[in-house]
């Protein structure tokens, strides 16, 4: 049964991932950029600078008292740090009066066309960024590469700017799935549309990516309707110079969502063309056996007669009455084929 939250002061990770806690603090302003590593949020507390902007990555969250420690250091309150903590929480976008909340999944491939859902918290303020993994992960290490090279000037921009990058690299990840199973459908589509090209796909190939795209569906949808939250003008945390960007994710957001849409209208009609070629492929099958059946019945007309005990019959008396018989039933046997090949039967 699932347990009330609201009946309990203690904090706990229900998630799978072994992952130990363990934090990353970029700091950076327009003059450079300092990184450093720690186990708690107080090994990193001198490092956090009043004039420039904290990324701290939290990787792991089995220790949950450290992830209350880092929320309480930065006035998140309780609630949000219970939803942290909280592997299978909904995605979600929410606005406190001092800091942004966005809840989502982030998509590992595990195999060829499998993938492992983790959930990514990100908490923005005013001058910090905090971003909670449930495992180890080098997602964001190009957006660090790019800190360090200060790329478009990001070092001189606010929080908010660091976060629109966040989610366009999440929003690149899903564009790139997305479109990878969108070919991979019509791929699907023109073999079973041309069966005789190579190895026709099986339906097992479909229901893949008919699972993949519930799970993208499942944790993407919502954002539609939640991404509103960040652009309205009283949200006093993003500034008005950075929300072009954030209208750049929002178009992306909706490019996934409008290739989401074509990927379900194909699937019936993947599944409709897989039927149809099994029933083809019955119908050739039946075809053949008919045409092998037809040939042989005239064989097993004239063995039938000869097999026959009659005292009196003249074909055994003769000399070359087996090599007549033989001769017989292949002349039978090609004519029958050769009217079928004519009638265009076969």
């Amino acid at each position: 049964m699932t347990r009330n939250n609201l009946l309990s002061e203690k904090l706990s990770y229900n998630g799978e991932s072994p992952t130990p806690t363990h934090l990353h603090l970029c700091t950076y302003n327009a003059e450079g950029m300092q990184r450093y590593t720690g186990e708690n949020i107080a090994s990193l507390e001198p490092y956090l600078g009043q004039k420039s902007i904290d990324w701290i990555q939290i990787h792991g969250l089995q220790n949950a008292a450290v992830i209350e420690d880092i929320c309480q250091h930065f006035g998140i309150d309780f609630l949000i740090t219970q939803d942290i903590l909280n592997a299978n929480h909904q995605t979600k976008i929410e606005e406190h009066e001092r800091y942004n909340v966005i809840i989502l999944k982030l998509l590992s491939p595990d195999g060829e066309n499998d993938f492992i859902p983790q959930q990514l918290s990100i908490v923005q303020g005013e001058k910090f960024l905090l971003t909670f993994t449930e495992r180890d992960s080098d997602f964001f290490n190009e957006i660090e590469t790019a800190i360090r090279n200060n790329v478009l000037k990001i070092r001189n921009r606010q929080s908010d700017f660091l976060l629109s990058v966040l989610l366009n690299s999440v929003m690149a990840s899903y564009m790139s799935i997305i479109v990878s199973m969108e070919d991979d459908l019509e791929d699907i589509e023109e073999r079973l549309i041309s069966p005789g090209s190579g190895e026709i796909p099986g339906i097992d190939d479909i229901q893949t990516h008919r699972k993949n795209y519930r799970m993208i569906k499942k944790n993407i949808f919502p954002l539609k309707e939640e991404f509103s939250k960040l652009l309205h003008t009283e949200n006093i945390l993003l500034h008005k110079q950075n929300r072009p960007f954030f209208s750049d994710v929002n178009d992306h957001l909706q490019f996934i969502i409008q290739t989401l849409e074509g990927c379900r209208e194909m699937f019936p009609a993947l599944v409709e063309l897989y039927l149809s070629n099994n029933d083809l492929r019955m119908n050739n099958i039946m075809k053949q056996l008919t045409v092998v059946s037809t040939i042989f019945i005239p064989l097993t007309f004239l063995v039938g007669i000869w097999g026959m005990n009659f005292r009196n019959m003249p074909e055994l008396d003769w000399q070359y009455g087996y090599l007549y018989a033989w001769g017989l039933m292949l002349l039978t046997a090609i004519a029958v084929y050769l009217y079928i090949k004519r009638k265009k039967w076969y």
